[in-house]
């Protein structure tokens, strides 16, 4: 099932109309429930994190995730929150003939945008050192030819350089440009370490950028306002809500284990009846399927 028909209105579109309106706030959703949440709470959009979706399977983000994970996530996500979804797509899941089939399968499965890297297969979370960058003009070619094939110029086509940690902040800004020109619909520099390099990173890469506000990396925390006043569209939280969810497990596991209980956990968990209106569910009636969009 998938949010995009002949009589639906692109997801895209909506993602472009909310930016146009100021920058949009996007946290990541790790699973359907999550998203379902986010919309609930007023958010706009939702976020996809190929590392979210990797740690949550058990695995490191190390490009282990397949196309395929990554499609049914999405249709998930898509389905259960009725929100624009921004997914991540890593390095396109192989060259130029695997991103082709990437942008079109995650346009079926019901996302508004993905976004690309640049760097070298095996890949690695981009707030750590020792990346590798392919060529700007492979990435440029990758990047041409999803603009090439999408199935709807709605759908967004986001352009991540990894190159500031690597080669330097220019050349980050230099493959930006080149990813512009190729047919990115926004840019998205990984690793940016103050407010001042995004704000140069802004006057010398003019068009549409997205900002990552992820914890304990490279970048410092910065408000969403802030990113609006640096020129920035859109704000991805992409392991936010996960990190808060685990970290609320490991505590009641281990109060669990310590007090054979989890009496002290109660007050902070989400009620039956909390979950149900999340879910949209009254015991007792039919229980209407999410396919409307």
């Amino acid at each position: 099932m998938s949010n995009v028909g002949p009589n639906v209105p692109h997801p895209g579109r909506a993602l472009r109309e909310a930016w146009q309106r100021g920058t949009v706030m996007v946290p990541g959703a790790f699973n359907a429930l999550v998203a379902r949440a986010a919309a609930q709470a007023g958010f706009e959009a939702c976020y996809i994190s190929g590392g979210a979706t990797a740690n949550v399977a058990g695995y490191p983000d190390i490009g282990l995730i397949t196309l395929t994970e990554m499609c049914r996530t999405i249709r998930e996500i898509a389905d259960a929150s009725k929100l624009p979804v921004i997914a991540d797509a890593d390095t396109g899941y192989g060259e130029v003939e695997c991103c082709i089939r990437t942008v079109v399968e995650y346009e079926r499965a019901g996302a508004a945008a993905l976004h690309i890297e640049d760097q070298v297969f095996p890949k690695r979370c981009g707030h750590l050192d020792g990346k590798d960058l392919v060529p700007a003009s492979a990435m440029a070619e990758k990047v041409r030819a999803m603009a090439r094939y999408r199935l709807s110029p709605d759908f967004v086509i986001i352009a991540r350089t990894d190159a500031r940690h690597v080669t330097g902040f220019e050349d980050a800004v230099k493959r930006a440009n080149l990813y512009r020109e190729a047919g990115a619909d926004m840019i998205f520099p990984e690793g940016l370490q103050t407010e001042q390099e995004f704000a140069d990173f802004a006057k010398a890469s003019p068009g549409p950028l997205l900002a990552n506000m992820t914890e304990f990396g490279k970048t410092p925390d910065i408000p969403a306002a802030r990113f609006q006043e640096l020129g920035y569209r859109v704000v991805i939280y992409p392991l936010s809500m996960m990190r808060l969810a685990m970290g609320e497990v490991a505590r009641g596991l281990a109060a669990l284990k310590r007090d054979g209980s989890v009496r002290e956990s109660l007050p902070r968990m989400q009620t039956r009846k909390e979950l149900y209106g999340l879910l949209g569910y009254v015991p007792g009636e039919q229980w209407n399927f999410p396919n409307d969009r």
